[in-house]
């Protein structure tokens, strides 16, 4: 069974995620701790809040240099909500820099007549990456829990996965690169679609694990 480190650096209740994560025959494992997350076969970066105090509570917490390094050594990583934006340099809601894993930044919807800010509540994903083990065996364009104001804007467009459109702006709702995946929506919420893509990143994580045929 694989151990997935599910990141705690108080900006979020973890509880949903790990249930999902559960559900989907993996085991999590709530720490701060960067050795647990060196050792672990995948990592959870959860999160909601402000986008400057998460930066401060995971460098209070020395979490910022172990993130970095799970990622760049290839472990299967996956940011849900506040978790994809604190991915990317900086953004328009504070003044911390960012992890900067994903050149962009994060910004603020514009207001628009007939749409409300934050965005809460179900929408329907276009999905870019196809292709990406997230989506697997999920409908062409899956509904999804949402909650927040402000997006992640990736240098590079082709690292987008997903898009959802609010109003008339079409932004980004998940990210892919390699071992490293993000949404912006809340999988924990979001009914059977929600635990699909849980179970898929789960089943990508297994999927990895196993022994090469000879």
């Amino acid at each position: 069974m694989v151990s997935i480190a599910v990141i705690d650096y108080d900006m979020g209740n973890l509880h949903s995620a790990c249930k999902g994560i559960e559900k989907a025959g993996a085991t999590p494992h709530v720490t701060d701790s960067a050795a647990d997350i060196e050792r672990a076969d995948a990592v959870i970066l959860p999160g909601v809040g402000a986008f400057d105090p998460a930066i401060q509570h995971l460098r209070s917490r020395d979490l910022i240099q172990p993130i970095k390094d799970v990622i760049a050594k290839g472990t299967p990583f996956l940011g849900i909500c506040l978790g994809l934006q604190i991915l990317l340099e900086g953004s328009e809601e504070g003044v911390e820099p960012g992890l900067g894993i994903v050149p962009g930044m994060v910004r603020r919807f514009r207001p628009e007549p007939g749409i409300t800010i934050p965005q809460i509540g179900w929408n329907q994903l276009e999905l870019t990456q196809p292709e990406s083990p997230l989506w697997n065996d999920l409908p062409e364009s899956p509904w999804v829990y949402f909650v927040h104001s402000f997006y992640a804007d990736p240098s590079d467009p082709s690292i987008r996965a997903a898009t959802v459109t609010h109003g008339t702006q079409s932004v980004t709702a998940a990210i892919a690169r390699d071992n490293l995946m993000a949404v912006q929506f809340h999988p924990e919420k979001s009914s059977q679609a929600g635990l699909h893509i849980l179970a898929n990143f789960v089943h990508s994580v297994q999927s990895q694990r196993m022994p090469a045929r000879v």
